[in-house]
């Protein structure tokens, strides 16, 4: 069983910049590969961005790629999402997710393990 907390959310203004954290406990969070996935009010959970284990590869949704950074630092058992450049239409509710394998990262079905979420709520 792996617990997911997320933190960082908030309220910005476009233009602005905040960073998520995800703090994992209950097994060995190397062996995890971690997402972000957001969540928009009357809308479907999306991907977001992904990191293999060791955090040398990175994955990213198009909306969000050159102006997310996700990375992980396993001694902190921590992964984090660092979002800049932000618009209005990533208000959401963002969330981290664990899984064992990297197969079709992009679907959260494949994600054994989530966080509760944390709001980023973005004003134009």
């Amino acid at each position: 069983q792996v617990q997911l907390v997320e933190s960082g959310g908030g309220l910005v203004q476009a233009g602005g910049s905040l960073r998520l954290s995800c703090a994992a406990s209950g097994r060995t969070f190397s062996n995890y590969f971690m997402g972000w996935f957001r969540q928009a009010t009357g809308k479907e959970r999306e991907f977001v961005a992904a990191v293999s284990w060791s955090g040398a590869s990175t994955y990213y949704a198009d909306s969000v790629k050159g102006r997310f950074t996700v990375s992980r630092d396993n001694a902190k058992n921590t992964v984090y999402l660092q979002m800049s450049s932000l618009k209005p239409e990533d208000t959401a509710v963002y969330y981290c997710a664990a899984r064992r394998g990297s197969a079709d990262y992009i679907q959260g079905n494949n994600y054994a393990y989530w966080g509760q979420g944390t709001q980023v709520t973005i004003s134009s």
